[in-house]
């Protein structure tokens, strides 16, 4: 039988994203779509993968709850989810919640929904913690060769300005981002710390906003303890990806618009240095996909005992 599925924050970039990822899916109906800026407009108006009768709706915690979704997505900025949250435990615990925010990703009640790297830590929570998109190429770029580590990680990111959401900013105004490179929170950055938690061990990222609309990608710089030799990282990564269909491992270094619109990620480079206590790998994935809305359609399949891919087209552009 189909599960019931809401979003709150439908607007958005990723809204709309997940949204077109819903209306392909076999077992999912959109019952709900909740934006206060479009509340009235016609959903198809906006997105033409949908093309029934919904409309946006202003909907406050109380009246998300009432809904009564199976399934409910928070595509919120950070720090807005928790009044959702706790209206939903109230009134209807059993929902199935996914969250986008970094609001419960340092929550060890919710499952951080990484399941490339952490398959093994669902317990069946009705309670989703999606990774952040930065936060998820760095550990996948990080995690085979973890245990070989000498030095804390450091990861330069370059991200397309959807990032920076909606609200207007510098980091979205492509006036200023024409022929620039903007950085930002070089220290402390939310996904540095989440990375840093996940993997267990320190990681430092400097992340910038470039002029592109979608796709980012991360180069890191990894110090071994011992000497290591091409083939022996390539094969580290290939064991540990091979049998991920959203993972993709490739020889050279991706680009970064070859991966815009797509669901997977690639890692790529395995540069090491002369004396082989230096691997600089790139990663690359679309913020809007694989670092959100994909992400959340992967677990939620899992969630509600689907095939993980079930809607996520492979290998290609979104259709």
């Amino acid at each position: 039988m189909g599960k019931s599925i809401g979003i709150v924050g439908a607007r958005g970039h990723t809204g709309s994203e997940l949204i077109r990822l819903i209306a392909g899916h076999p077992a999912l109906e959109l019952s709900f779509v909740s934006s206060r800026e479009l509340a009235g407009e016609l959903l198809r108006a906006h997105n033409p993968a949908w093309q029934g009768e919904l409309r946006y709706e202003s909907l406050s915690p109380g009246e998300v709850a009432a809904k009564g979704a199976d399934i409910v997505i928070l595509a919120l900025p950070n720090q807005k989810a928790e009044p959702f949250v706790a209206a939903i435990e109230a009134r209807a615990p059993d929902t199935l919640i996914v969250d986008l925010s970094a609001d419960y990703r340092f929550d060890d009640r919710w499952y951080y929904g990484l399941p490339e790297l952490y398959r093994n830590r669902w317990r069946g929570e009705k309670r989703i913690s999606n990774p952040g998109c930065y936060a998820t190429a760095i550990q996948l770029s990080i995690a085979p060769l973890k245990d070989l580590l000498a030095a804390p990680p450091v990861c330069f990111g370059v991200s397309g300005y959807s990032g920076a959401g909606t609200t207007p900013s510098d980091r979205n105004d492509p006036d200023k981002l024409r022929d620039n490179l903007m950085p930002y929170a070089l220290t402390g950055h939310m996904h540095e710390k989440e990375a840093s938690r996940h993997l267990g061990l320190p990681v430092e990222f400097m992340p910038h906003v470039a002029p592109h609309f979608r796709g980012l990608t991360v180069t890191t710089n990894l110090y071994v303890s011992k000497p290591i030799s091409r083939d022996q990282v390539l094969l580290r990564y290939r064991s540990a990806y091979d049998a991920e269909s959203l993972v993709q491992v490739v020889d050279e270094a991706p680009w970064v618009s070859r991966i815009a619109h797509r669901h997977e990620v690639e890692i790529g480079g395995f540069a090491v240095s002369a004396d082989g206590r230096r691997v600089v790998v790139v990663a690359t994935l679309d913020n809007l996909l694989k670092g959100a809305a994909s992400q959340a359609i992967q677990n939620i399949n899992r969630a509600i005992g689907l095939d993980e891919y079930t809607a996520i087209p492979m290998a290609g552009p979104v259709a």
